[in-house]
């Protein structure tokens, strides 16, 4: 399984940056390659057990995930496991840790992979590419330098 872990020094207070990752419904405008969120199965707000649907492009390529918040700390830690129908793909979270003043704020992006060998053999054909750890770390580089630029503003 692999893993990949990015981090981001903001100028902004934690609950400031919190405010912008705390629903992830809301992030469609901040992450790379998710393009839109939704509440799902009944699910309103960001709570353990909650679900919303995730729809994505890389490239021309288009797909969507149901992603389940299995880690809901306010003010601190998010994530969620994401599968495609019935195979489990990835976790994807965000922690947050103030900074060396109150003013400031480290952010981190982490992902883990959890596909079994049917998602990884079809995960070049979906995604484009097939490294996928390279991929996601430019990713969450552009969606930390986007959550950043909004906490700043």
């Amino acid at each position: 399984m692999s893993e990949v872990e990015v981090s981001e020094r903001i100028e902004a207070r934690p609950q400031r940056v919190w405010g912008l990752i705390a629903d992830p419904t809301s992030m469609d405008d901040l992450t790379a390659e998710c393009t839109a969120m939704e509440w799902a199965s009944g699910s309103t707000g960001p709570v353990v057990g909650a679900r919303f649907r995730g729809k994505n492009r890389s490239g021309w390529r288009r797909w969507t995930t149901t992603c389940t918040i299995v880690r809901y700390q306010p003010g601190a830690e998010i994530a969620w496991d994401v599968a495609y129908g019935p195979l489990a793909v990835a976790r994807w979270g965000y922690r947050i840790e103030p900074g060396d003043t109150d003013e400031t704020t480290v952010l981190h992006e982490r992902f883990e992979d959890h596909r079994g060998g049917l998602m990884r053999a079809v995960g070049p054909l979906v995604r484009g590419t097939r490294d996928a750890e390279t991929l996601n770390r430019g990713h969450m580089r552009t969606t930390l330098e986007r959550i950043k630029d909004k906490a700043e503003a």
